[in-house]
């Protein structure tokens, strides 16, 4: 067997050299990767009230910061953001700075005030719980809350005895109109008699103002059932003290007696679990409007009272599962609002589109308090 000579060795020694450089190169560069790679991607999110407070805050932090904790993403959290004040923008700016790729808007009008910056950074993903605003980095994203109120309402149709039924309610906008007539149609589902009667706060929580429109409700109006469309239970409180029924939105809540008959909730750690998905995979900016209900198990009436009988629970899951069977259940066939003008002709459906944006009207059956 012959031996190598020496050039040939020379060669062979100097490219196995390359070879070791090359390497050791290539694993420092991929070792920092790595390390980048486990650093926690950074999600941003901003709301209007307290965080701590059950609720609309306190449902959208814990539900957030659950899928985010399962995800692995680091929360970022602005609270006790004021909606049209300024104070929306910055705080985006800041989250943005912070290292933030996606930016939670959680009150209705952040959007808005928002999306003049959204082409500055159009590698950040915004998500949004309204649809009054567009842009390429833009998702509007939210939960069927009225298929929740309309399983409401046939509660309210069950248990009333006065066929009034008080409804404190924010702003005459898109979101809450939409749930006080799919609250009213289930109402008229089981008790066509029955009337709403609504009384505006233009405010998405200031319990002062909640307070004194329920006591109106109460007696200028003779509700004997009240529920509300707000960020706390100040309603739910004026209710107690009457010893009177109410039904609560967006939160369990505890102290209260059998009169708390309900609770409209939201699996919100199911809705950010299905955005954050969408997004870690690249899909989310690719959707325009995200919207789950009953049929993907986010929307529920639940946390009955005593006074909430087998028999209206069996009504009660009927509904649900009529729901989640079909999205065009509610919004269907002829539908005349509360000025007599039709909205929804014979066997027609309203779109998701009007749905989501041009719900300015309130259906026949209800009444505005002024």
């Amino acid at each position: 067997m012959g031996t190598i000579p020496d050039e040939k060795k020379l060669k062979f020694l100097l490219i196995l050299g390359g070879f070791i450089v090359a390497a050791i190169i290539y694993l420092l560069v991929f070792s920092f990767d790595v390390e980048n790679d486990e650093t926690p991607q950074k999600i941003g999110f901003i709301i209007l009230g307290d965080i701590n407070e059950p609720g609309w805050n306190g449902s959208h932090y814990n539900g957030i910061k659950g899928a985010c904790d399962e995800f692995g993403l680091e929360l970022l959290v602005k609270d006790h953001i004021p909606e049209n004040t300024g104070d929306c923008p910055r705080a985006a700016k800041e989250l943005i700075d912070a290292g933030a790729k996606m930016v939670v808007l959680c009150s209705f009008a952040y959007a808005a005030e928002v999306e003049p910056m959204m082409k500055d950074y159009p590698n950040v993903a915004f998500i949004s719980t309204s649809t009054m605003a567009s842009a390429k980095n833009l998702t509007s994203c939210f939960a069927r809350m009225y298929q929740g109120r309309y399983m409401a309402g046939v509660l309210a149709g069950m248990r009333t005895k006065s066929n009034v039924i008080g409804y404190v309610a924010a702003f005459p906008n898109a979101e809450v109109c939409r749930g006080i007539n799919a609250f009213t149609f289930g109402l008229h589902r089981v008790n066509p008699d029955a009337k709403v009667f609504v009384m505006w706060t233009n405010a998405w929580e200031n319990p002062e103002i909640e307070t004194a429109h329920a006591h109106r409700l109460v007696k200028e109006c003779g509700a004997d059932l009240l529920t509300y469309h707000q960020d706390d239970d100040a309603t739910g409180k004026v209710a107690e003290s009457y010893g009177l029924d109410f039904i609560a939105y967006n939160a369990t809540l505890d102290g209260y007696s059998d009169h708390y008959l309900a609770s409209i909730t939201c699996s919100w750690d199911v809705y950010y679990k299905d955005i954050l998905r969408r997004y870690l995979k690249g899909e989310l900016l690719a959707l325009r409007n995200a919207w789950l209900g009953v049929r993907e198990g986010i929307i529920s009436l639940e946390n009955y009272s005593n006074f909430v009988t087998p028999q209206m629970k069996e009504v009660i899951n009927s509904v649900k599962n009529e729901l989640a069977t079909s999205n065009n259940l509610i919004f269907y066939n002829e539908i005349y609002d509360n000025q007599g003008i039709l909205r929804c002709g014979k066997d027609q459906v309203i779109t998701e589109y009007e749905l989501l944006r041009n719900i300015n009207w309130l259906v026949k059956g209800v009444e505005v308090l002024e």
